[in-house]
Order: structure tokens, then sequence, then C-alpha cells
């Protein structure tokens, strides 16, 4: 029999992807013991395997977790990017961190023209470089296996120097008290992006809303626009009002479907 706990653990692994014990320990608040004996369990279950030292949901092991997030929302995401892309001209500067939504971002901007772009994303690097008269520069580091994002020290040394029109960075969890992630380093890539930024802008679907990561990010004093897809909560949009944040809301239409 599956307990709560087990099915906690599944709601995880359908959102994150494949995941050490570690990270499930503390992302479920339980010890890792406990975890270990949950994905025994599970696995005897068949609902989970083990590999490489993480464990993801059965049937879906071989995909990237980056993959799956992309699929997650798509349409509110395409339609949060075309209304960001809408604000962006012809050759100005951005800086963009890894994210679905910002990934999102750079398919839009395909019809632009001599951007200069500054990104750790391998995905988005590979978007948009060699078109259109862009300038792509890459943060170096070691890439993450699952999204293809260099991160580390190098790649905040890398950025630190840029001055950029817009910073734009994803979210993981927005609540009244700010911007925040479950990964300690994109958190700090995040916050490096915003100092580097004339516009600091956050995208991120409504989803996220509500939610409470385990690292800050920033506080809304520290952007200046937020697009979404929805209205956020009423806390959270006085705490974007109190900090004089522009708030927009991606029209349906803006999908592009």
């Amino acid at each position: 029999m599956l307990t709560k706990r087990h099915g906690a653990i599944l709601q995880v692994l359908q959102v994150r992807g494949s995941l050490s014990v570690a990270a499930l320990s503390q992302e479920l608040g339980v010890s890792g013991e406990t975890v270990r004996r949950d994905i025994r369990a599970l696995v005897d279950a068949g609902a989970v395997v083990r590999v490489h030292g993480a464990v993801g949901l059965a049937g879906q092991i071989g995909e990237a977790p980056f993959e799956r997030r992309m699929r997650e929302n798509a349409a509110a995401k395409r339609a949060i990017a075309r209304a960001m892309a809408d604000s962006i001209a012809d050759g100005d500067s951005l800086m963009l961190d890894t994210g679905t939504t910002t990934s999102f971002l750079a398919r839009e901007l395909l019809g632009h023209r001599r951007l200069t772009v500054v990104t750790n994303s391998s995905d988005i690097a590979r978007t948009l470089a060699t078109v259109n008269g862009n300038r792509v520069f890459m943060a170096g580091g070691e890439l993450r296996g699952d999204s293809g994002a260099a991160l580390g020290a190098s790649a905040l040394d890398f950025i630190r120097p840029f001055s950029v029109q817009h910073a734009i960075i994803s979210a993981g969890a927005v609540d009244a008290s700010g911007i925040m992630d479950f990964d300690l380093h994109e958190a700090e890539f995040a916050r490096a992006v915003l100092a580097c930024g004339q516009r600091r802008v956050v995208v991120t679907d409504a989803s996220k809303f509500g939610r409470r990561g385990f690292i800050r990010v920033a506080s809304f004093d520290a952007v200046d626009a937020l697009v979404t897809d929805a209205p956020p909560p009423d806390d959270v949009a006085a705490a974007l009002a109190s900090a004089s944040v522009q708030l927009s809301l991606a029209a349906p239409g803006d999908n592009g479907q």
C-alpha cells in the first residue's frame, strides 16, 4: 500500500524529474533514511526506478527534466514570452538565465535582429546564435546535465562585467516576500543577472504564485517588472504594487495559437 508520502514523492518527481535522495529529503522535509525506505517501496511497486545515483518515475527516466518542464504550462509560457518579446527592440541587449520561460522567450525573439544576448543557457545560446546578426555571449563553466546550463563561480564571474538593457530571469516560486528558487546555484545566477540590467524583469507563469522556494533570489524591490499569464493572489499583487513593480498580464491571444 502506498502512503501519503509516497504520493508526495511521485508528485515531486513528476515536476522536478529525477532527483537524488538528498534532494528528495530536502524537498519533503524528512530524513534521508525515511526517503530511502520510501524509495525501496516505490521501486518494489514499479512506480520509480533508480539510475546514476538518482531516482525517477518509471517510463520517464530517459527524458531530461528540462524537456518535460518545457511541456508544462506551455501555452501560458509561450504567451508570456510573446508579450516580453514585444517589449524588446531590434538591436537591444539582454541577459537571460536558464529556465523554460526564458527558453520560450528565445524562440519568440527569432524575428528580432542584431540582438546582443548574454546567457548561461546552452538552449538559449543555440536558439539565438548565428541568426539575424545577433551576438551571443555564453557563460562558461560546467554544464548541468538536466538543463544544459552553466553555473557556479566561473559563470558568475563571466556575466558581472556586462551591462544590458533587459535583465530577464525566470522564477521557481513567487510569494509576497519576493522571488525564490529551489536550487542554490540557479538562484545565485539569477540574482547576478538582475544586477546587470537597466530594466529588471521576471517572467513566470501563474502556477508559481503562492509557492515558496528554499532559496531567496530577490525581493520585489530588486525588480522593475513581472510578466505573467494570470493575476497573482491579492497578497502578491499588493507586494508588487508596494514595490512599484510593473505587472503585465499576457493576453490569451499572445500564445500564437
